[in-house]
């Protein structure tokens, strides 16, 4: 069933054929994980992408005065990992921890090169996901630079409706780049308008 999910997202990417579809699908490995465990954690070589097939992740990282930056939220149909550990295969910097209990999907590097070396749709794949992510990460920045804090908030609210209930407020507020008690402010003035 959760193999079926990730045919699913990849079809809308590549075609594939029956044979390419199981080759593709049987380098993922399915894992359970439980809220508030971690996937992957600072000094430690994060040597898997994950698809998530159901539940919630956050992606952060912590300063050195102690304050977390949150970088990413995953949902179903969402990748993560700590991708500059990933591809360069080098410790990660990253904590990414389940918010729910979860399903994910795993491939390991070597297998996911491994794909990508033998067959040319594999690695248009993981090429196009990998743009998207670039562009999205992109716009968010920008955006993050230019917009005030209750434009920003406005705007995760507009295209990311799924996320609003399902992630805790302080993450939300860092992912926005914003205290706690700020954006309880922003979600008080909406809910008296």
């Amino acid at each position: 069933m959760s193999k079926r999910q990730l045919i699913d997202y990849v079809q809308k990417i590549v075609a594939l054929n029956d044979i390419e579809t199981e080759e593709f699908v049987s380098c993922f490995e399915e894992v359970n994980i439980k809220k508030r465990q971690f996937i992957v954690q600072p000094n430690f070589t994060n040597s898997h992408r994950s698809f998530v097939v159901k539940g919630a992740f956050r992606s952060y990282i912590v300063s050195a005065e102690g304050q977390e930056h949150t970088l990413q939220f995953a949902i179903e149909n969402w990748w993560v990992s700590d991708f500059n550990s990933y591809i360069y295969q080098h410790p990660a910097t990253l904590f990414i921890v389940a918010l729910e209990d979860s399903t994910i999907l795993q491939i390991e590097f070597e297998k996911e090169q491994e794909l990508k070396a033998s067959n040319h749709k594999f690695e248009t794949f993981f090429r196009i996901i990998a743009e998207k992510g670039l562009a999205f990460e992109h716009r968010r920045i920008l955006f993050n630079l230019t917009q005030s804090a209750e434009a920003r908030y406005e705007n995760f609210l507009l295209n990311f409706p799924n996320f609003v209930q399902r992630v805790p407020q302080y993450a939300l507020a860092s992912y926005l780049g914003m205290t706690t008690e700020f954006l309880s402010r922003i979600r008080n003035k909406r809910t008296k308008k």
